[in-house]
């Protein structure tokens, strides 16, 4: 695909990962629709793709809400005239143990409450469902050629004190051989998905951890460093280009690897 010219959509796009690949795609010529629920955040972004000379508009988007994702998916065909490329970016997390247990009395002393599950369920899983079926339902209708990308994880593996996220992100990585064998099976060849699965990846929120902590994740980085925003984005802007990247999970990782066999 050629991105000048094309119109992409990205949810999450105030900050983060999301900031980094509205920026990547914009710099590459394509126009920039950004959804998020941070409208000072998205206000930044977008001015600073406008001073790049990248063309951008924003609207404030809550992704679980059907007509939310339908105005943002509308706004970009409004501004802009087509829709291309969707990045399902929006995420949160509320970690915790499903059963924390008090190491004294071997009684649980807390646990992850059904509120922590279900929201980042709805925003990471069924707000990723709904932004991805919006897009494709225009490029559908349109004959647009498109490319749908959720964001999974590497911890779709599953991660302890993650259980809300580690499903909502191992349920994404499947989705693109879903998806892309309902279009096979409907004869729908002008639109991709493609999963991306980012390691541990240089935010705020993973650079302001504890660095005891942060230290010892990176001891399983073969790179031996966090993933930075750009890499993602970079990865994101070559799959959009490459038509042969479909049906798949891509994992940016820098080389993740059992922390048991790091030396």
């Amino acid at each position: 695909m050629e991105l000048k010219g094309a119109v992409a959509v990205v949810t999450g796009g105030a900050s983060g990962i999301g900031e980094s690949v509205a920026k990547s795609l914009a710099a590459k010529g394509a126009k920039v629709v950004i959804g998020d629920m941070d409208p000072k955040g998205m206000e930044r972004v977008a001015s600073e793709i406008a001073a790049a000379g990248g063309e951008v508009a924003w609207a404030k988007c809550n992704v679980t809400s059907d007509e939310d994702v339908a105005d943002l998916m509308d706004l970009a065909i409004a501004k802009f005239g087509r829709l291309n490329v969707c990045v399902a970016s929006a995420g949160i997390i509320k970690d915790g143990l499903m059963l924390n247990v008090d190491r004294e009395t071997g009684k649980v002393k807390k646990a992850m409450t059904t509120e922590q599950f279900r929201a980042v369920i709805d925003v990471n899983l069924v707000g990723a469902f709904i932004t991805l079926r919006e897009a494709a339902l225009r490029m559908v209708n349109n004959g647009w050629q498109g490319v749908l990308i959720p964001i999974s994880s590497v911890n779709k593996a599953g991660q302890v004190g993650q259980m809300n996220y580690s499903s909502a992100k191992a349920a994404l990585a499947l989705w693109p051989k879903i998806i892309v064998g309902e279009f096979q099976a409907r004869g729908i060849q002008n639109i991709r998905c493609v999963a991306i699965a980012p390691g541990y990846v240089g935010t705020p929120m993973v650079r302001g951890m504890n660095q005891e902590a942060l230290a010892g994740l990176l001891k399983g980085v073969h790179i031996g460093r966090l993933i930075e925003p750009s890499e993602i984005a970079d990865s994101i802007v070559y799959t959009v280009q490459n038509d042969a990247i479909d049906a798949t999970c891509l994992e940016i990782t820098g080389g993740l690897i059992a922390n048991g066999l790091a030396k």
